[in-house]
Protein backbone atom coordinates (compact mmCIF):
# COMPACT_ATOMS: atom_id res chain seq x y z
CA UNK A 1 0.00 0.00 0.00
CA UNK A 2 2.86 2.50 0.93
CA UNK A 3 4.50 1.80 -2.34
CA UNK A 4 1.35 2.16 -4.42
CA UNK A 5 0.81 5.51 -2.96
CA UNK A 6 4.34 6.15 -3.13
CA UNK A 7 3.46 6.00 -7.04
CA UNK A 8 0.66 7.91 -6.86
CA UNK A 9 2.67 10.66 -5.56
CA UNK A 10 5.58 10.49 -7.49
CA UNK A 11 3.43 10.64 -10.71
CA UNK A 12 1.29 13.89 -8.87
CA UNK A 13 4.48 15.62 -8.21
CA UNK A 14 6.00 15.54 -11.92
CA UNK A 15 2.94 16.74 -13.41
CA UNK A 16 2.85 19.53 -10.51
CA UNK A 17 6.29 19.96 -12.14
CA UNK A 18 5.17 20.33 -15.41
CA UNK A 19 7.41 17.45 -16.76
CA UNK A 20 6.43 15.67 -19.99
CA UNK A 21 5.26 12.43 -20.28
CA UNK A 22 8.35 10.46 -21.48
CA UNK A 23 9.37 11.21 -18.12
CA UNK A 24 6.70 10.93 -16.13
CA UNK A 25 5.98 7.52 -17.68
CA UNK A 26 9.83 6.76 -17.56
CA UNK A 27 9.76 7.65 -13.94
CA UNK A 28 6.90 5.49 -13.10
CA UNK A 29 7.91 2.65 -14.57
CA UNK A 30 10.95 2.42 -13.18
CA UNK A 31 9.57 3.01 -9.67
CA UNK A 32 7.13 -0.20 -10.85
CA UNK A 33 9.79 -2.29 -11.58
CA UNK A 34 12.29 -1.37 -8.57
CA UNK A 35 9.88 -1.60 -5.86
CA UNK A 36 7.55 -3.94 -7.50
CA UNK A 37 9.37 -6.42 -9.65
CA UNK A 38 11.78 -7.68 -7.14
CA UNK A 39 14.46 -4.76 -7.90
CA UNK A 40 14.71 -5.96 -11.58
CA UNK A 41 14.93 -2.39 -12.95
CA UNK A 42 16.83 -4.29 -16.22
CA UNK A 43 13.52 -5.96 -17.25
CA UNK A 44 12.29 -2.53 -18.56
CA UNK A 45 14.33 -3.00 -21.83
CA UNK A 46 13.42 -6.75 -22.36
CA UNK A 47 9.63 -5.92 -21.95
CA UNK A 48 9.91 -2.70 -24.12
CA UNK A 49 11.27 -4.88 -27.25
CA UNK A 50 9.01 -7.24 -26.59
CA UNK A 51 6.25 -4.88 -26.93
CA UNK A 52 7.66 -2.69 -29.32
CA UNK A 53 8.61 -5.69 -31.74
CA UNK A 54 5.12 -5.46 -33.55
CA UNK A 55 5.01 -4.81 -37.48
CA UNK A 56 1.15 -2.65 -36.94
CA UNK A 57 3.79 -0.13 -35.47
CA UNK A 58 5.63 0.35 -38.77
CA UNK A 59 2.31 1.96 -39.96
CA UNK A 60 2.98 5.15 -38.03
CA UNK A 61 5.88 6.44 -38.98
CA UNK A 62 4.91 5.22 -43.05
CA UNK A 63 1.32 7.27 -42.53
CA UNK A 64 3.08 10.21 -41.22
CA UNK A 65 5.52 10.42 -44.18
CA UNK A 66 2.65 10.10 -46.76
CA UNK A 67 0.52 12.99 -45.00
CA UNK A 68 3.79 15.32 -44.74
CA UNK A 69 4.38 14.07 -48.63
CA UNK A 70 1.08 14.99 -49.37
CA UNK A 71 0.81 18.47 -47.31
CA UNK A 72 4.27 19.81 -48.95
CA UNK A 73 3.35 18.75 -52.24
CA UNK A 74 0.08 19.85 -54.21
CA UNK A 75 -2.08 17.03 -53.94
CA UNK A 76 -3.77 19.09 -51.08
CA UNK A 77 -4.62 22.49 -53.26
CA UNK A 78 -5.80 20.08 -56.38
CA UNK A 79 -8.14 18.47 -54.06
CA UNK A 80 -9.35 21.50 -52.45
CA UNK A 81 -10.13 22.76 -56.22
CA UNK A 82 -12.22 19.98 -57.33
CA UNK A 83 -14.02 20.29 -54.21
CA UNK A 84 -14.39 24.37 -55.03
CA UNK A 85 -15.89 23.23 -58.14
CA UNK A 86 -18.53 20.98 -56.77
CA UNK A 87 -19.99 23.27 -54.14
CA UNK A 88 -19.71 26.21 -55.73
CA UNK A 89 -23.52 26.58 -56.57
CA UNK A 90 -24.46 25.88 -52.73
CA UNK A 91 -24.75 29.21 -50.72
CA UNK A 92 -21.75 29.14 -48.01
CA UNK A 93 -20.72 25.76 -50.22
CA UNK A 94 -16.96 27.15 -49.68
CA UNK A 95 -17.16 26.37 -46.44
CA UNK A 96 -18.71 22.77 -46.96
CA UNK A 97 -15.72 22.23 -49.33
CA UNK A 98 -13.42 23.55 -46.65
CA UNK A 99 -14.91 20.44 -44.30
CA UNK A 100 -14.97 17.56 -47.15
CA UNK A 101 -11.48 18.85 -48.33
CA UNK A 102 -10.25 18.19 -44.81
CA UNK A 103 -11.94 15.09 -44.30
CA UNK A 104 -11.10 13.43 -47.92
CA UNK A 105 -7.38 14.48 -46.54
CA UNK A 106 -7.55 13.09 -43.04
CA UNK A 107 -8.00 9.92 -44.72
CA UNK A 108 -4.63 9.62 -45.97
CA UNK A 109 -2.34 11.58 -43.71
CA UNK A 110 -3.79 10.12 -40.68
CA UNK A 111 -3.30 13.54 -38.14
CA UNK A 112 -5.37 16.59 -37.69
CA UNK A 113 -1.82 18.29 -37.14
CA UNK A 114 -1.28 17.60 -40.77
CA UNK A 115 -4.55 17.91 -41.89
CA UNK A 116 -5.14 21.80 -40.29
CA UNK A 117 -1.57 22.84 -42.00
CA UNK A 118 -1.83 21.16 -45.73
CA UNK A 119 -5.91 22.45 -46.22
CA UNK A 120 -5.84 25.54 -43.57
CA UNK A 121 -2.75 27.44 -45.45
CA UNK A 122 -5.14 26.98 -48.59
CA UNK A 123 -8.55 27.50 -47.51
CA UNK A 124 -8.10 30.16 -44.72
CA UNK A 125 -7.34 32.89 -47.27
CA UNK A 126 -9.84 31.81 -49.97
CA UNK A 127 -12.23 31.53 -46.88
CA UNK A 128 -11.77 35.55 -46.11
CA UNK A 129 -11.80 36.64 -50.07
CA UNK A 130 -15.03 34.91 -50.37
CA UNK A 131 -16.82 36.99 -47.39
CA UNK A 132 -16.93 34.85 -45.14
CA UNK A 133 -16.54 35.79 -41.28
CA UNK A 134 -12.62 35.42 -39.86
CA UNK A 135 -13.51 33.60 -36.77
CA UNK A 136 -16.16 31.01 -38.56
CA UNK A 137 -12.83 30.29 -41.38
CA UNK A 138 -10.25 29.74 -38.29
CA UNK A 139 -12.95 27.74 -36.28
CA UNK A 140 -14.32 25.49 -38.90
CA UNK A 141 -11.16 24.73 -40.47
CA UNK A 142 -9.59 23.80 -36.67
CA UNK A 143 -12.63 21.60 -35.81
CA UNK A 144 -12.14 20.11 -40.14
CA UNK A 145 -8.50 18.85 -39.42
CA UNK A 146 -9.84 17.28 -36.03
CA UNK A 147 -11.48 14.62 -39.02
CA UNK A 148 -8.33 13.22 -39.23
CA UNK A 149 -8.30 11.85 -35.78
CA UNK A 150 -11.16 9.34 -35.98
CA UNK A 151 -11.28 8.88 -40.30
CA UNK A 152 -9.17 6.02 -41.02
CA UNK A 153 -6.70 5.29 -41.22
CA UNK A 154 -5.94 7.06 -37.73
CA UNK A 155 -2.75 6.80 -36.26
CA UNK A 156 -4.51 6.91 -33.08
CA UNK A 157 -6.98 3.99 -33.37
CA UNK A 158 -3.51 2.03 -34.62
CA UNK A 159 -1.82 3.41 -30.86
CA UNK A 160 -5.31 1.91 -29.04
CA UNK A 161 -5.11 -1.15 -31.14
CA UNK A 162 -1.74 -1.83 -30.12
CA UNK A 163 -2.21 -1.06 -26.54
CA UNK A 164 -5.18 -3.43 -26.18
CA UNK A 165 -4.61 -5.96 -28.90
CA UNK A 166 -7.61 -4.79 -31.16
CA UNK A 167 -8.28 -5.16 -34.51
CA UNK A 168 -6.76 -2.63 -36.26
CA UNK A 169 -8.96 -3.06 -39.57
CA UNK A 170 -12.29 -3.38 -37.72
CA UNK A 171 -11.16 -0.01 -35.31
CA UNK A 172 -10.78 1.27 -38.58
CA UNK A 173 -14.65 -0.16 -40.09
CA UNK A 174 -15.67 1.71 -37.28
CA UNK A 175 -14.42 5.00 -37.35
CA UNK A 176 -16.29 5.32 -40.76
CA UNK A 177 -19.43 5.92 -39.20
CA UNK A 178 -18.63 8.35 -36.66
CA UNK A 179 -16.18 10.72 -38.85
CA UNK A 180 -18.86 10.77 -41.60
CA UNK A 181 -21.82 11.77 -38.82
CA UNK A 182 -18.98 14.21 -37.33
CA UNK A 183 -18.63 15.56 -41.16
CA UNK A 184 -22.29 16.03 -41.88
CA UNK A 185 -23.12 18.06 -38.42
CA UNK A 186 -20.01 20.55 -38.98
CA UNK A 187 -20.96 20.62 -43.26
CA UNK A 188 -24.55 21.29 -42.26
CA UNK A 189 -23.59 23.83 -39.54
CA UNK A 190 -21.62 25.34 -42.14
CA UNK A 191 -24.28 25.77 -44.62
CA UNK A 192 -27.15 26.83 -41.86
CA UNK A 193 -24.58 29.68 -40.35
CA UNK A 194 -23.05 31.19 -44.11
CA UNK A 195 -27.13 31.06 -46.11
CA UNK A 196 -26.33 34.39 -46.64
CA UNK A 197 -23.49 34.37 -48.58
CA UNK A 198 -24.70 33.72 -52.05
CA UNK A 199 -23.23 31.01 -54.29
CA UNK A 200 -21.72 30.82 -57.48
CA UNK A 201 -22.83 29.17 -60.80
CA UNK A 202 -22.19 25.48 -61.74
CA UNK A 203 -19.17 25.79 -64.11
CA UNK A 204 -18.82 22.10 -66.14
CA UNK A 205 -15.83 22.95 -67.60
CA UNK A 206 -14.24 24.12 -63.75
CA UNK A 207 -15.48 20.46 -62.49
CA UNK A 208 -13.61 18.86 -64.99
CA UNK A 209 -10.53 20.50 -65.01
CA UNK A 210 -10.58 20.14 -60.94
CA UNK A 211 -11.32 16.56 -61.81
CA UNK A 212 -8.27 16.50 -63.61
CA UNK A 213 -6.24 17.97 -61.61
CA UNK A 214 -7.37 15.82 -58.40
CA UNK A 215 -8.01 12.77 -59.79
CA UNK A 216 -5.22 11.41 -58.22
CA UNK A 217 -5.70 12.86 -54.46
CA UNK A 218 -9.40 11.54 -54.69
CA UNK A 219 -8.58 8.02 -55.76
CA UNK A 220 -5.75 8.15 -52.44
CA UNK A 221 -8.03 6.82 -50.06
CA UNK A 222 -10.48 4.65 -52.37
CA UNK A 223 -7.09 2.82 -52.90
CA UNK A 224 -5.85 2.69 -49.38
CA UNK A 225 -9.31 2.10 -47.80
CA UNK A 226 -10.24 -0.56 -50.53
CA UNK A 227 -7.29 -2.55 -50.08
CA UNK A 228 -7.93 -2.53 -46.49
CA UNK A 229 -11.17 -3.71 -46.56
CA UNK A 230 -11.19 -6.00 -49.66
CA UNK A 231 -8.61 -7.82 -48.15
CA UNK A 232 -5.66 -7.26 -50.35
CA UNK A 233 -3.40 -5.84 -47.91
CA UNK A 234 -3.16 -5.32 -44.43
CA UNK A 235 -3.08 -1.94 -42.06
CA UNK A 236 1.23 -2.20 -42.18
CA UNK A 237 1.09 -2.34 -45.83
CA UNK A 238 -1.25 0.02 -46.71
CA UNK A 239 0.76 2.43 -45.15
CA UNK A 240 3.77 1.95 -47.64
CA UNK A 241 0.98 1.76 -50.11
CA UNK A 242 -0.03 5.32 -49.48
CA UNK A 243 3.99 6.06 -49.07
CA UNK A 244 4.52 5.09 -52.55
CA UNK A 245 1.30 6.22 -54.11
CA UNK A 246 1.89 9.91 -52.72
CA UNK A 247 5.90 9.90 -53.73
CA UNK A 248 4.95 8.45 -57.13
CA UNK A 249 1.92 11.30 -57.84
CA UNK A 250 4.29 14.01 -56.60
CA UNK A 251 7.31 13.74 -57.86
CA UNK A 252 6.23 11.72 -61.22
CA UNK A 253 2.85 13.27 -62.11
CA UNK A 254 2.47 16.42 -60.76
CA UNK A 255 6.52 16.56 -60.85
CA UNK A 256 6.07 19.59 -57.53
CA UNK A 257 8.03 17.66 -55.37
CA UNK A 258 11.82 17.31 -56.12
CA UNK A 259 15.12 15.68 -54.48
CA UNK A 260 15.71 18.28 -51.59
CA UNK A 261 12.26 19.08 -50.39
CA UNK A 262 11.56 14.88 -50.07
CA UNK A 263 14.92 15.30 -47.84
CA UNK A 264 13.51 17.78 -45.98
CA UNK A 265 10.12 16.32 -45.03
CA UNK A 266 11.77 12.61 -44.44
CA UNK A 267 14.07 14.49 -42.01
CA UNK A 268 11.04 16.28 -40.13
CA UNK A 269 8.96 12.87 -40.04
CA UNK A 270 12.24 11.70 -38.40
CA UNK A 271 12.09 14.22 -35.84
CA UNK A 272 8.84 14.07 -35.18
CA UNK A 273 9.49 10.14 -34.68
CA UNK A 274 12.31 10.68 -31.95
CA UNK A 275 9.82 11.70 -29.93
CA UNK A 276 6.93 9.73 -30.19
CA UNK A 277 8.84 6.23 -29.93
CA UNK A 278 10.46 6.70 -26.30
CA UNK A 279 7.06 7.12 -25.33
CA UNK A 280 5.69 4.77 -26.90
CA UNK A 281 8.21 2.34 -25.80
CA UNK A 282 7.97 3.66 -21.91
CA UNK A 283 4.31 3.06 -22.28
CA UNK A 284 4.29 -0.52 -23.55
CA UNK A 285 7.26 -1.61 -20.97
CA UNK A 286 4.25 -0.17 -18.36
CA UNK A 287 1.81 -1.91 -19.92
CA UNK A 288 3.37 -5.28 -19.92
CA UNK A 289 4.66 -4.89 -16.00
CA UNK A 290 1.18 -4.11 -15.10
CA UNK A 291 -0.67 -7.11 -16.81
CA UNK A 292 2.18 -9.31 -15.55
CA UNK A 293 1.32 -8.18 -12.13
CA UNK A 294 -2.57 -8.64 -12.88
CA UNK A 295 -3.32 -5.00 -12.08
CA UNK A 296 -5.81 -4.41 -14.41
CA UNK A 297 -7.96 -7.71 -13.04
CA UNK A 298 -7.59 -5.87 -9.46
CA UNK A 299 -8.84 -2.66 -10.94
CA UNK A 300 -11.96 -4.34 -12.62
CA UNK A 301 -12.52 -5.77 -9.41
CA UNK A 302 -12.94 -2.88 -7.08
CA UNK A 303 -14.66 -0.73 -9.97
CA UNK A 304 -17.39 -3.45 -10.30
CA UNK A 305 -17.86 -3.33 -6.19
CA UNK A 306 -19.42 0.04 -6.84
CA UNK A 307 -20.30 0.66 -10.25
CA UNK A 308 -22.48 -1.65 -11.43
CA UNK A 309 -24.26 0.21 -14.04
CA UNK A 310 -23.32 0.68 -17.33
CA UNK A 311 -24.91 3.83 -18.51
CA UNK A 312 -23.12 5.08 -15.19
CA UNK A 313 -19.92 4.03 -16.45
CA UNK A 314 -20.47 5.36 -19.88
CA UNK A 315 -21.12 8.77 -18.02
CA UNK A 316 -18.33 8.69 -15.81
CA UNK A 317 -15.86 7.65 -18.94
CA UNK A 318 -16.66 10.41 -21.27
CA UNK A 319 -16.84 12.84 -18.17
CA UNK A 320 -13.15 11.31 -17.07
CA UNK A 321 -11.71 11.63 -20.73
CA UNK A 322 -13.48 15.13 -21.81
CA UNK A 323 -11.38 16.34 -18.55
CA UNK A 324 -7.90 14.32 -19.80
CA UNK A 325 -8.30 15.73 -23.28
CA UNK A 326 -8.01 19.03 -22.02
CA UNK A 327 -4.49 18.07 -19.81
CA UNK A 328 -2.67 15.43 -21.97
CA UNK A 329 -2.31 15.17 -26.18
CA UNK A 330 -4.29 12.16 -27.56
CA UNK A 331 -1.03 9.72 -28.10
CA UNK A 332 -0.07 10.00 -24.69
CA UNK A 333 -3.37 9.66 -23.10
CA UNK A 334 -4.50 6.61 -25.02
CA UNK A 335 -0.82 4.90 -24.40
CA UNK A 336 -1.79 5.64 -20.26
CA UNK A 337 -5.76 4.86 -20.48
CA UNK A 338 -6.27 2.51 -23.08
CA UNK A 339 -4.65 -0.42 -21.02
CA UNK A 340 -6.41 0.75 -17.64
CA UNK A 341 -9.95 1.00 -19.19
CA UNK A 342 -10.03 -1.69 -21.63
CA UNK A 343 -10.94 -4.70 -18.92
CA UNK A 344 -13.45 -2.45 -16.96
CA UNK A 345 -15.12 -1.71 -20.41
CA UNK A 346 -15.23 -5.46 -21.03
CA UNK A 347 -16.43 -6.39 -17.65
CA UNK A 348 -19.21 -3.91 -17.72
CA UNK A 349 -20.05 -5.24 -21.33
CA UNK A 350 -19.07 -2.72 -23.94
CA UNK A 351 -17.16 -3.98 -26.77
CA UNK A 352 -13.54 -3.02 -27.34
CA UNK A 353 -13.97 -1.74 -30.54
CA UNK A 354 -16.41 0.82 -29.24
CA UNK A 355 -14.58 1.67 -26.39
CA UNK A 356 -11.86 2.84 -29.00
CA UNK A 357 -13.74 4.99 -30.52
CA UNK A 358 -15.70 6.15 -28.00
CA UNK A 359 -11.94 7.42 -26.87
CA UNK A 360 -10.77 8.85 -29.68
CA UNK A 361 -14.18 10.67 -30.33
CA UNK A 362 -13.57 12.47 -26.82
CA UNK A 363 -9.66 12.37 -26.40
CA UNK A 364 -10.39 14.24 -30.36
CA UNK A 365 -12.46 17.08 -28.61
CA UNK A 366 -9.22 17.58 -26.55
CA UNK A 367 -7.43 19.25 -30.09
CA UNK A 368 -9.88 22.16 -29.98
CA UNK A 369 -10.39 22.58 -25.84
CA UNK A 370 -7.42 24.73 -23.97
CA UNK A 371 -4.99 25.08 -22.52
CA UNK A 372 -3.33 21.94 -24.30
CA UNK A 373 -5.68 21.66 -27.46
CA UNK A 374 -3.04 21.06 -30.55
CA UNK A 375 -4.84 22.73 -33.16
CA UNK A 376 -5.32 25.46 -31.03
CA UNK A 377 -1.93 26.26 -30.89
CA UNK A 378 -1.06 25.13 -34.70
CA UNK A 379 -3.97 27.53 -36.04
CA UNK A 380 -2.00 30.80 -33.91
CA UNK A 381 0.60 30.15 -36.38
CA UNK A 382 -0.61 29.04 -39.87
CA UNK A 383 -3.74 32.03 -38.95
CA UNK A 384 -1.35 34.66 -37.21
CA UNK A 385 -4.50 34.72 -34.61
CA UNK A 386 -4.20 35.06 -30.61
CA UNK A 387 -4.93 32.28 -28.88
CA UNK A 388 -8.33 33.08 -26.86
CA UNK A 389 -9.76 34.64 -30.73
CA UNK A 390 -9.22 30.61 -31.87
CA UNK A 391 -10.78 29.42 -28.90
CA UNK A 392 -13.57 31.84 -29.24
CA UNK A 393 -14.07 30.22 -33.02
CA UNK A 394 -14.31 26.93 -32.08
CA UNK A 395 -17.08 26.80 -29.72
CA UNK A 396 -20.02 26.50 -31.85
CA UNK A 397 -17.88 23.05 -33.46
CA UNK A 398 -17.27 21.97 -29.72
CA UNK A 399 -21.25 21.98 -28.99
CA UNK A 400 -21.26 19.63 -32.35
CA UNK A 401 -18.79 16.99 -31.78
CA UNK A 402 -20.13 16.91 -28.26
CA UNK A 403 -23.85 15.84 -29.36
CA UNK A 404 -21.70 13.27 -32.36
CA UNK A 405 -20.18 12.37 -28.98
CA UNK A 406 -23.46 11.43 -26.81
CA UNK A 407 -24.32 10.07 -30.21
CA UNK A 408 -21.49 7.29 -30.68
CA UNK A 409 -21.54 6.82 -27.01
CA UNK A 410 -24.81 5.71 -26.48
CA UNK A 411 -25.76 4.18 -30.16
CA UNK A 412 -23.04 1.29 -30.37
CA UNK A 413 -24.46 0.53 -34.23
CA UNK A 414 -22.85 4.10 -35.09
CA UNK A 415 -19.19 2.20 -34.88
CA UNK A 416 -19.84 -1.40 -34.74
CA UNK A 417 -22.23 -1.42 -37.76
CA UNK A 418 -19.20 -1.70 -40.16
CA UNK A 419 -16.75 -3.20 -37.99
CA UNK A 420 -19.12 -6.16 -38.46
CA UNK A 421 -19.47 -6.81 -34.43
Amino acid sequence: MTASLGLFLLVLCLLLLRQNVMVILGCATAYAYLLFGDGQIRFIALDAWEALNKEVLLSIPLYLLAGNIMSRGSMARRLIRLMQAVTAPVPGGLAVAAIISCGIFAAVSGSGTVTLLAIGSVMYPALMQAGYSRAFAAGSLCAGATLGVIIPPSIPLILYGVMTQTSITELFRAGIGPGLLLAALMAGYSLLHNRAIAGGRWSTGEVLAGLRDGIWSLMMPVLILGGIYSGYFTATESAAVAVVYALLVETLIHREMGLPELYRVTGETTRLLGSLFPVLMMALALNVFLTYEQVPEMLVGWLMGWMDSKLVFIVVLNLLLLLVGCVMDIGSAILILAPVLHPVATAQGIDPVHLGIIMVVNLEIGYLTPPLGLNLIVAMSAFREDFWTICRAVLPFLGLMLLALVLVSFIPGLSLGLAGR
